[in-house]
């Protein structure tokens, strides 16, 4: 079963709002939004992988979006686009509209006399610290925690139960959800004969434009320096950035991936899920790092980097190890 839109378009309507051409006819309604598979009459849905041919031809939805070279799949409206996937992410934003924002500071939230929020929306329960500023059109939402001397840029949404600590910086359009923790102490700690001394981590968190937070994503705040997050960023649940690491902008960061301190990363990089970067090495430019893979050396060119050994039965893997054992001892690395 589909979802029903929020704001019903007619098929030609929607294709002059996202740049596509109309094939059919366009004064059809489209009511709701489906997978192939299950769209029915007034849904839309889009075509853009061959795998799921045979189901675009038999869809039942009333419009589909897809390519100029597959504009013969299917006899219902098709909407022409280059790009059928960014297509459908497009016209969701026109059929699912967000409320208009109200601008207000719940009586039930804590904001500090020396804070501004003006033009922000503060959730009940919220809590914002001294000398922090919440740009225009943000949302905080309820049981927020943001620290002293934070800024918060505009037109950003915090869910419920975030934590954004002393002195981090996020900048405008930024989306944080829940349990996300920003600028938590990096885990710094030195030895000594009477157990770990603690390292005061007296850096901060600065958060580019445009950057998505997922849920239970933790980033330390730097050691001395800061730790840096370039714009466009977008980072999945459940992932660990350590103290000083460096982001560059528009990578995509995948479920519970773990960076390091003092490590960089490129501009433009997917890291696959669970992939491990160690510390103090640094990823180029438009890397792709495969999910599980472990990065243990600097990465100087792009390309696609995988170190991942696909799985297997544990007595044929216990076959495989043995024979790795005796092709080290008998071909030792030089030195």
């Amino acid at each position: 079963m589909g979802r029903q839109v929020g704001r019903p378009l007619t098929a030609q309507t929607l294709a002059h709002s996202i740049g596509a051409r109309c094939l059919g006819d366009g004064t059809v309604q489209i009511t709701g939004v489906a997978s192939l598979d299950i769209a029915a009459v007034g849904d839309l849905t889009f075509f853009s992988d061959t795998k799921h041919r045979a189901a675009a031809t038999n869809s039942a939805a009333s419009v589909l979006i897809v390519r100029e070279v597959d504009a013969d799949i299917a006899s219902c409206t098709r909407l022409i686009h280059p790009a059928p996937h960014a297509a459908f992410a497009a016209a969701l934003d026109l059929l699912f509209p967000i409320a208009p924002l109200r601008a207000e500071v719940s009586p039930l939230a804590q904001v500090a006399s020396s804070a501004s929020v003006d033009g922000a929306r503060i959730e009940a329960f919220a809590c914002i610290g001294e000398r922090t500023t919440v740009g225009s059109g943000s949302v905080i939402g309820a049981q927020v925690f943001i620290g002293d001397d934070v800024i918060v840029g505009e037109n950003c949404r915090i869910y419920p139960g975030v934590r954004v600590l002393a002195r981090a910086r996020l900048g405008d359009r930024c989306i944080l959800h829940s349990g996300a923790v920003i600028g938590s102490d990096g885990f710094g700690f030195q030895p000594t004969g009477r157990g770990w001394r603690k390292v005061a981590q007296v850096g901060t968190v600065i958060v580019g434009n445009d950057v998505e937070i997922g849920a239970n994503t933790t980033i330390d705040r730097g050691a001395i320096e800061d730790t840096v997050i370039g714009n466009g960023v977008k980072i999945d649940n459940l992932v660990q950035i350590a103290h000083n690491v460096r982001v560059g902008d528009n990578t995509a960061i995948a479920g519970c991936v773990g960076i390091a301190g003092s490590a960089t990363v490129g501009a433009r990089c997917m890291l696959g899920g669970a992939s491990m970067v160690v510390g103090h090495l640094s990823i180029c430019d438009d890397v792709i790092v495969s999910g599980g893979t472990l990065i243990a050396t600097s990465i100087t060119q792009p390309g696609q980097y995988t170190g991942v050994f696909p799985t297997t039965t544990h007595r044929e893997w216990i076959k495989i190890a043995a024979k790795l054992r005796r092709s080290i001892k008998a071909n030792p690395a030089p030195g």
